[in-house]
């Protein structure tokens, strides 16, 4: 039985450095395709999502900051793993990039060697076990059509808002999401909320799964944001 080979999409403007990830991305065994500017890489990996992408933040046409904000809007690429390759090593710049959406951000120049291992470890990512509409990490239990979470056998009531999030966090177990993030991904008005109103929902979200005797899955990472943790 033939194994597919993990599909990854580059979007990078430099002829020298695609030439170099492609080169060492085909030696590892990944299926490579290009795009060498913002819209033609935003559009590729809308129409036709890869396993991951590779992604410049300096580009024609459009940036990969703006293009990792549309990537994480668009329902076919929402959960596919985005790692940003840039020459702008400040710290600020990066949170920013992972405020965003991005997976990973990687400065240039970079060791090959570890963006593979960077890869590798991104595309290993645990994804939620979703069968019939519904979605399981540890004990939770959630049905994304009947909108109904259950825990050990127990139902939780949750409000929409705290039901949508822990959808949003089931999806992607141990991946950090930012306040940020979660405002684009759940609220969809990030511009007129504050960040605080995640950790009040967040508090809301806990409170409601301490009704049954699970342990909390919802892992807060200090000054970043929260993730689901299998338990």
């Amino acid at each position: 039985m033939s194994i597919t080979a993990p599909r990854i999409l580059v979007v990078e403007d430099e002829p020298s450095q695609v030439e170099i990830l492609r080169f060492n991305l085909h030696q590892q065994g990944f299926d490579v395709s290009v795009a060498m500017d913002g819209e033609e890489g935003l559009q590729a990996a809308i129409e036709d999502p890869p396993d991951l992408i590779l992604l410049d933040w300096m580009l024609p046409n459009m940036s990969g900051i703006e293009i990792c904000r549309k990537l994480r809007r668009a329902k076919e690429t929402r959960e596919v793993p985005v790692i940003m390759l840039t020459a702008r090593s400040e710290e600020r710049d990066k949170i920013r990039g992972l405020d965003i959406g991005a997976d990973d951000y990687i400065t240039k120049p970079y060791s090959i060697k570890e963006l593979i291992a960077r890869i590798h470890s991104a595309l290993r990512r645990p994804t939620a076990s979703i069968v019939e509409h519904k979605l399981f990490v540890g004990v939770i239990e959630l049905d994304l059509e009947k909108h109904k979470v259950m825990s050990e056998g127990v139902e939780i009531k949750l409000g929409p808002i705290e039901f949508r999030l822990l959808a949003t966090l089931m999806q992607n177990p141990e991946r950090v999401f930012s306040r940020e993030h979660l405002l684009d991904l759940v609220w969809g008005i990030s511009a007129y909320l504050e960040t605080r109103t995640v950790d009040v929902h967040i508090g809301r979200l806990r409170q409601a799964l301490a009704t049954t005797k699970g342990k909390d899955q919802i892992r807060t990472v200090r000054g970043f944001g929260y993730a689901v943790n299998p338990i």
